[in-house]
């Protein structure tokens, strides 16, 4: 942790709704005018797309499973790193993984490869990493130790099941089966590295289906907005202080299921991120331009 560098991680599996954090998060960064430094965890990938097809299969015919849940499959020291060395000095090293064409348009890479590593743009306010890996702890690697503010996104399994055989099928052209496969296999390095991270963080959002989804892997349609709930536990209290009251009244359908527990429409996620967010980023900040002036120690 550093008060002249914060570090904000939002962790949680592609297809948890991560993406939607991101997005409250660039909406707090325009109204606090804070330039952030962006790290997509899926640039500490070890593989490239190829060399990592190549890689699975080589660790199956040895009886073995390779994932990017997993420390083999990513550059995990690499990023403590980074972390360690930017909450130090603000300074750093990144890479972009290549998703798709207009990302090879962008960057001047193919997709499924990763650009050269950059120095990050200097004077950034703060690291905002998103990815698998913001909160993991292992005998080898301790990042969430160098985090300021700790924020998981995980659907209920059933749902992120779901989304996952989706975008399988969908982008990645799987079948229904090959889908599933690629679930079971997962599940040891999801259950062993990312589960426990959701037990370290500050806060966490859960994404739950108010329609049924009893079984994930002959459904169609992934539940909308409009279906759904999100469910908010504030695990740090000490570091994030709602107002709960004026929470209700802000979110309209939303209640308490627990002290620490707030449960809103996820039509009004992002808008609640921010309520909730936006205050401790704001303290993040202020931390740190206190101390860089000598107004704290």
């Amino acid at each position: 942790m550093s008060v002249l560098h914060p570090i904000v991680a939002v962790t949680g599996s592609s297809g948890a709704g991560t993406s939607s954090v991101k997005l409250a998060f660039e909406r707090i960064f325009q109204h606090e005018g804070i330039t952030p430094a962006i790290i997509e965890g899926d640039s500490f990938h070890r593989y490239d797309r190829k060399e990592m097809e190549w890689e699975v299969e080589k660790a199956a015919l040895q009886g073995q499973t390779l994932t990017h849940f997993g420390p083999e499959g990513n550059l995990l020291a690499e990023l403590e790193a980074l972390f360690s060395g930017f909450a130090e000095s603000g300074q750093g090293k990144q890479r972009y993984y290549v998703h798709t064409e207009d990302e090879a348009e962008q960057h001047g890479s193919p997709p499924g490869t990763f650009t050269d590593w950059q120095p990050l743009a200097p004077d950034c306010d703060l690291l905002f990493y998103e990815g698998l890996h913001g909160g993991l702890v292992t005998a080898d690697v301790n990042i969430a130790k160098h985090v300021d503010l700790l924020i998981g996104v995980v659907p209920i399994i059933n749902l992120e099941w779901m989304q996952k055989i989706h975008r399988d099928r969908s982008v990645r052209g799987y079948s229904a089966d090959a889908a599933t496969d690629m679930i079971l296999s997962r599940m040891p390095d999801y259950v062993h590295y990312i589960c426990p991270q959701f037990s370290r963080t500050d806060i966490n959002f859960q994404r739950v289906p108010t329609i049924d989804t009893s079984n994930p892997f002959t459904a169609t349609e992934i539940p909308t907005n409009d279906e759904s709930m999100v469910v908010i536990h504030i695990a740090n209290q000490g570091k994030i202080r709602p107002h709960y009251h004026h929470l209700l009244e802000m979110l309209n359908g939303a209640f308490m299921s627990r002290p620490d527990t707030i449960v809103v429409p996820a039509g009004k996620y992002v808008f609640a991120m921010e309520l909730l967010l936006n205050p401790v980023v704001e303290t993040l900040i202020d931390r740190r331009d206190r101390a860089s002036t000598g107004t704290v120690s």
